[in-house]
């Protein structure tokens, strides 16, 4: 696909979306030298063993091996075409696409392409209704009582779909949709009549967006008790997967890096109060309880997440839950408190943006303090074997955590709340850490000071492979070596992919082209060879480069092909004399052979 793309195109589009940035809308990446690390969005791990090149505008995962360009990283992210991955930068940049010079591909199926067409019609329609109809009164009305703006109802795309049954089928089907997608997307539903009708009639409708601010669902809450369900969500299918989306996300993830911490809540108003009073880098389950498909999308950004949830038991009780389950991932937890009878949206109505920030997010609580608040809801400490289950329980917890500073803090907070001695918590707090060594905080894992780990060993190559490897790092970094090699070599590498390689870029700088590792890979259109590339230039550094180590390459390289060469002369004069029925000759052959292998390894 990208031959067809005039290349000045690519370039700039490439140019103006620098890879570090890009890649940093998806997973946190921390500088260590000169490259990025990060934990790899493509396989599961601990350990940072992701790697951005930003001098050479690369990434590759030393874990699972995939490697790219910023085009090769949005089409394995998103699953995008290279259309798709050139279009999304372009649009994300300002670069204007020549749309008549380009062939439009999607890695979406006709049918999937038209759920998302209709839930972007719709959701123009049911805002505009809320804005501006009779229609969209009722729901108006309400969002204002709630204290919503304008503004945050422009930001959100907040709807209202009519209470009419056939409102919303009548404007798809005259728009072209059929009706088997429009029941199959969730969008309308059938009844016992054989009618479809509008699922959401007399909501108001908050649009569900992906990472990329497309709409894949909706939300509708109802004004009246007598409609069913207080909230009605989409069905789940092929694009509304309620497990794998956070509410805002779309919205929230640029907060969510410059803030370094998410906010998690768990229902729609709850988010848009906060992002209205300010509190920009929140995101919402939409009521249901968190999975690890979404604390692990958190966790690619941020290592720090403030659990903010309604202060009811079921609040506190799912807290707990969510907690555990981040904290498993990697995550460091915080709690932010509110009384019984709030929640995020009321606190805000009550007390205001500023409040809510200073009183809830900011003196939200540590997890181990959380942990212990939780934990006395479980026990009668006026009762003394239950007041010594409770410590017990806490130390346990304790024992899990590394930091020397926290263990000695609730230690002591232990200490002066049941006048048990220092000694003696620390005796049993190391018991317990003896028997659970598995069990500490991972977050230690997590160090972007440590060196990647590579799950496979480094392959050990004869002399000849590495002097090619080492000269094609060169020759990707400088035209003149490349240039050098070409008048000294040509094609005549020994290995079959150098050979490959090295003639991919003889063309590459003779079109005019300067070093550019990324615009050259997308020349290649085997992925293997585009692997070679990358591991290829994070192999070397140009800049350490000299004229004498660059002769001695190219001299053992030569001396390879001419051993290769006189080897296979060899063989074939030894097959004949054995043909010939001549021992003698066939075994002074051999000796040769013998002869000749061992002053390459001598070499």
């Amino acid at each position: 696909m990208a031959n067809q793309i005039p290349e000045p195109i690519i370039e700039e589009v490439k140019k103006s979306n620098d890879i570090v940035d890009v890649i940093g809308e998806y997973i946190q990446l921390k500088k260590q030298g000169k490259n990025y690390f990060g934990l790899c969005p493509f396989h599961g791990e601990n350990t940072p063993s992701f790697s951005v090149t930003q001098e050479k505008q690369i990434f590759r995962c030393f874990g699972c091996g995939k490697g790219g360009n910023v085009f090769s990283f949005l089409m394995e992210m998103e699953n995008f075409t290279f259309y798709e991955a050139l279009k999304h930068l372009a649009n994300r940049s300002g670069v204007e696409l020549p749309e008549t010079s380009i062939k439009k591909e999607s890695s979406l199926s006709e049918e999937t392409e038209q759920m998302l067409s209709a839930y972007g019609w719709l959701t123009k329609l049911y805002h505009h209704l809320i804005k501006y109809q009779k229609d969209g009164k009722d729901g108006l009305e309400y969002l204002k009582s709630r204290g919503i703006t304008k503004e945050t109802l422009e930001e959100f795309q907040v709807g209202y779909a009519p209470n009419k049954r056939d409102f919303t089928a009548k404007f798809l089907m005259q728009k072209g949709y059929s009706k088997p997608m429009l029941l199959k997307s969730g969008i309308l539903a059938g009844n016992d009549n054989n009618e479809v009708i509008d699922r959401f009639r007399g909501r108001i409708i908050f649009p569900i967006r992906n990472a990329l601010g497309r709409t894949v669902g909706f939300g509708g809450r109802s004004l009246t008790d007598d409609s069913g369900p207080k909230y009605l969500n989409s069905s789940e299918g092929e694009l509304f997967q309620k497990s794998k989306l956070l509410y805002n996300f779309d919205l929230a993830k640029r907060h969510i890096r410059k803030e370094n911490e998410a906010i998690l809540m768990e229902g729609y108003m709850d988010v848009i109060s906060a992002y209205q009073a300010g509190v920009k880098n929140v995101v919402a389950t939409m009521g249901t309880a968190l999975t690890e498909t979404q604390a692990k999308l958190l966790n690619r950004y941020v290592d720090t997440v403030i659990i903010c949830y309604d202060g009811d038991s079921a609040g506190i009780e799912a807290r707990y839950k969510a907690s555990l389950l981040l904290r498993s991932i990697g995550c460091d937890v915080r709690i932010a408190n509110l009384d019984a009878k709030e929640d995020p949206d009321s606190y805000i109505q009550q007390h205001g943006g500023e409040a809510f920030r200073e009183r809830v997010i900011r003196t939200s609580d540590s997890y181990m303090s959380f942990f212990m608040r939780y934990q006395r809801r479980h026990f009668n400490l006026q009762v003394e074997s239950e007041r010594i289950e409770y410590i017990e329980r806490v130390l346990k917890e304790l024992s899990m955590i590394e930091s020397a500073l926290e263990r000695e803090y609730y230690i002591q907070e232990l200490h002066k709340e049941f006048d048990l001695s220092v000694e003696t918590l620390m005796n049993q707090l190391t018991q317990y850490d003896k028997r659970v060594p598995a069990a500490k905080d991972n977050q230690g894992n997590k160090s972007y000071t440590n060196q990647y780990v590579s799950v496979t060993k480094r392959k050990l190559y004869p002399a000849y492979v590495n002097a090619e490897k080492r000269i094609l790092s060169y020759m990707l970094q400088d035209a003149y070596i490349a240039e050098k090699v070409q008048y000294d070599l040509g094609a005549g590498f020994n290995v079959n992919d150098h050979k490959i390689v090295a003639t991919h870029l003889y063309a590459f700088y003779e079109e005019g082209n300067a070093p550019d590792i990324s615009l050259f890979m997308e020349r290649l259109s085997d992925e293997h060879l585009k692997n070679q590339v990358i591991e290829l230039a994070l192999s070397s550094d140009v800049e350490n480069s000299t004229e004498e180590e660059i002769d001695d390459y190219l001299r053992m390289i030569h001396r390879e092909a001419n051993q290769s060469q006189t080897k296979k002369s060899l063989k074939e004069q030894q097959k004949k004399a054995e043909r010939e029925n001549d021992p003698l000759e066939a075994a002074r052959l051999a000796m040769e052979l013998i002869q000749l292998q061992k002053q390459k390894n001598e070499n």
